[in-house]
């Protein structure tokens, strides 16, 4: 081989064994590697290089890396393959291995292997030269009558191919262009071989006797195809026709006119596909892409991955609702109704837990296994561009290193660009990367507590509180909804079991605690499947006699008739055949569901000084909350659990600095008759139940009035609960939830409650029926609070001045 200007590789190579295929020079090869030296050698070197030499490797063909690296190694294969590292892709399934591209460059020879571990490195001596192929190669006299033979075999075989597809003409291009020696290593590693041939070839150091060996196998490749070719004869006009008519239609884009051309695009898929992409409705700029992409797709072949990938993306562009409405009318659940009142179509995209914006705005095609977003996948599935979609627990997206989902709502995907109407006319979703016009979509998002959504993301909706039911409207939700469902999914009818208004009563107050019926339906459905158990049972029994002879019947008819006498007149046993229908009263809760899981315990536990109770607000509605104070001998301390959150921690020092600063006015003192309240005394505050986290302004009447109690003896009133946000001159300011929390105390059992007295606003959101129950205090300041909170009011009390003689 001429010298030229060559390029030189390194004396010393780190070595690649592998024994899946054979690498040849100016071929390229993936190989897998899972083995420990050859892991080491891409991580050590590939991974950490930083050099065009460090990319540099050994392939040894022939030669198989040991499973560990105490082995030792084989004897390696004498010739060798120097190549270029193109491309390394890692994995951890199913077990940990890299993807190595290479290419190949030239033959090598090893002189001596240098070291083993961690990788094997050998000295090694270049066999070929790298010629720059920048001028023309060798005219046809000094490549001799050997290669013009092997010239003629290539380009016969190439010529019997379908010139029509892009890699066969670019080979017939390089057949011209690249040198004569170049020419056998790369066809062997085209035409169909053997690991064997193509081992042999790599032998072949000298050049001549590459051209006898590959000449063979290019001659076994033609006849190959000669025999293909008479075996399909009867269909090779109808190819010869595909093939003269396909590349002038895609080079002049001239439509056909004639009836043999439009049967044969009908028949096409691809053309079937370009003629949906024209006729659909898509925006310029999509549609531009989209003819962009079906002409790539043509000059594609269908054993090419991309292909594949770039089908999919086009059938999904066509299968788009760029511009499709429906009308209609109905009603289901919230969200349902609002899409069915409106006469749209309705799809859920469930957020909890997401943790990756990819599901929001899709993954970009250049990724294996790429897929477009929830949102382009849900207008997908319904088929229109104007459905309702509920963004359900949008409070509860994560976070995780590929990105914030709430970010990508808030930003191109969803709320500047989905959920805010004035800019959702152009969201982009990663996949599809063309703008989808959003803005007659109609977004519902839930939550349970805005306190975890962005303020920026908040911002963008409009806030619709939805508060707890009262227990009226428990009980009809049971009676009208529940119940007949739960009786449908056991197979009971209303003959065989009653459930009274007051046993749901009692269900709700002594069973559940909540804002909603969740927990209400799971008790309506344990009660239900032990009716149903019994009815099974008493069936059985029924029908068990049937084998006994006429004279034990009669007998087993007065036992059972006695029986039946004793299970009427004890409701509660419900071991024995019940008769029908079966009446749920107290009793009958008590054995199916077990002893009540709420007490009313206000009473009981306001019979001493130090305890007040206030109202909560929680994502699951309003709660009561008992707020306990004790004082102790000590250096004037305050200590307070509860595991409390700052808010609540700094509205506790704002109780106890208020009552120091009125002390004298109330005469509440310590229990060493002083008016400073701490001088020896410690304070513990504590907010049941301890596990439950709490924070909030809206405990600080309630922890003065808990306060005023502890140091003036007295007992506050064990119906009254209250709220409010305390300022540290007695102001008692507004606060929020307070439809939740009165329906919480009026769960509770209390009468009197007292609220902020800008709060009363508020009040006409609460039912009638509620409000002509309770009685409501509004309070300014907290003199009025604790006027209210006692029994006789707790008014100041005036200073007795003493007299004392200078007599």
């Amino acid at each position: 081989m001429a010298a030229g200007s060559a390029i030189q590789i390194p004396s010393r190579l780190p070595l690649l064994l592998t024994h899946e295929g054979v690498l040849l020079p100016g071929s390229t090869m993936r190989t897998s590697v899972d083995s420990p030296r050859n892991m080491q050698l891409v991580r050590s070197r590939l991974l950490k290089g930083t050099s065009l030499r460090s990319t540099i490797i050994g392939v040894i063909p022939n030669t198989s890396d040991p499973t560990s690296d105490c082995d030792d190694l084989p004897s390696l294969h004498r010739i060798g393959t120097a190549a270029l590292a193109v491309q390394v892709v890692g994995s951890n399934w199913p077990k940990p291995h890299y993807t190595l591209l290479v290419t190949g460059l030239c033959r090598f020879q090893i002189l001596q292997l240098l070291k083993e571990k961690p990788y094997p490195v050998a000295e090694v001596e270049q066999l070929d030269r790298l010629e720059q192929f920048t001028n023309q190669h060798k005219s046809e006299e000094q490549l001799g009558e050997l290669s013009e033979q092997f010239y003629k075999y290539a380009v016969q075989l190439v010529e019997m191919l379908d010139m029509s597809v892009p890699a066969v003409a670019k080979l017939r291009r390089l057949l011209d262009n690249l040198p004569r020696e170049a020419l056998p290593d790369i066809l062997t590693s085209i035409i169909r071989t053997s690991n064997q041939e193509k081992l042999q070839i790599l032998d072949a150091v000298r050049l001549e006797e590459r051209f006898k060996m590959t000449i063979p196998l290019l001659v076994r490749q033609i006849e190959g195809l000669k025999l293909l070719q008479k075996t399909r004869k009867p269909k090779q006009d109808d190819d010869k026709r595909v093939v003269t008519i396909r590349p002038n239609r895609r080079i002049n884009h001239i439509p056909s006119t004639t009836e043999d051309e439009e049967e044969e695009a009908d028949n096409d898929d691809v053309v079937m596909l370009e003629k949906k992409i024209r006729t659909s409705s898509m925006s310029e700029q999509a549609l531009k892409v989209c003819l962009k992409e079906i002409k790539r797709l043509k000059k594609m072949p269908q054993s090419m991955p991309e292909y594949a990938l770039t089908r999919n993306y086009l059938e999904l562009m066509v299968e788009l609702p760029w511009n499709k409405s429906t009308k209609g009318v109905g009603k289901t659940s919230v969200g349902r109704s609002i899409a069915k009142t409106l006469g749209r179509e309705f799809h859920r995209i469930a957020l909890g837990g997401v943790c990756d914006q990819s599901d929001i705005r899709g993954h970009r095609r250049t990724y294996v296994g790429s897929m477009p977003g929830r949102i382009i996948n849900g207008l997908k599935t319904v088929g229109v561009n104007n459905p309702v979609f509920l963004l359900d627990e949008v409070d509860k997206l994560g976070k995780s290193l590929q990105g914030d989902p709430a970010a990508a709502l808030l930003e191109t995907a969803a709320s500047c660009l989905v959920l805010d109407p004035e800019q959702n006319h152009g969201f982009t979703d990663h996949y599809l990367n063309v703008a989808f016009d959003l803005s007659q979509v109609l977004f519902i998002a839930t939550a349970n507590t805005t306190a975890t959504i962005p303020p920026a993301l908040l911002d963008r909706m409009e806030i619709i509180q939805v508060p707890g039911y009262t227990q009226e409207e428990k009980i009809e939700i049971a009676h009208r909804h529940l119940i007949p469902k739960q009786l449908e999914q056991h197979g009971l009818t209303p003959q065989q079991i009653q459930i009274p208004q007051v046993t749901t009563l009692d269900i709700i107050t002594r069973y559940t605690r909540e804002a909603g019926v969740r927990s209400l339906d799971r008790k309506l459905g344990a009660i239900c499947r032990a009716v149903a158990v019994k009815v099974a049972e008493g069936q059985h029994k029924e029908t068990k006699p049937d084998r006994a002879e006429v004279d034990e019947e009669d007998c087993k008819e007065h036992v059972t008739e006695d029986a039946k006498t004793e299970s009427i007149s004890d409701t509660a046993d419900l071991a024995l055949p019940p008769e029908m229908p079966i009446l749920i009263d107290f009793h009958a809760l008590k054995d199916i569901l077990g002893p009540p899981m709420y007490e009313m315990e206000v009473s009981e536990r306001l019979s001493q000084p130090g305890v007040a109770i206030g109202l909560a607000w929680t994502p699951l509605g309003g709660e009561i909350m008992f707020v306990e104070a004790s004082r102790m001998d000590g250096e004037g301390q305050l200590t307070l659990t509860g595991q409390l959150g700052d808010v609540m921690k700094e509205s506790a020092h704002l109780a106890i600095s208020w009552l120091r600063s009125n002390a004298k006015r109330y005469q509440l003192t310590n229990a060493s008759g002083s008016f400073d309240l701490l001088d020896n005394t410690d304070i513990h505050l504590h907010f049941p139940a301890g596990a439950v986290t709490k924070d909030g302004p809206s405990a600080g009447v309630t922890i003065v009035t808990c306060l005023a109690s502890l140091f003036s003896g007295r007992l506050v009133c064990s119906d009254v609960a209250m709220t409010g946000e305390i300022t540290l001159r007695g102001l008692v300011l507004p606060v929020g939830g307070i439809k939740d929390k009165v329906l919480a105390a009026h769960r509770a059992g209390l009468k009197r409650i007292i609220i902020p007295r800008r709060n009363e606003k508020d009040l006409e959101e609460i039912a009638v029926n509620v409000r002509q129950d309770l009685t409501f205090v509004m309070a300014s300041c907290l003199d009025e609070v604790l006027n209210a909170a006692f029994d006789g009011g707790f008014a100041v009390k005036p200073r007795v001045e003493r007299l004392n003689s200078k007599l």
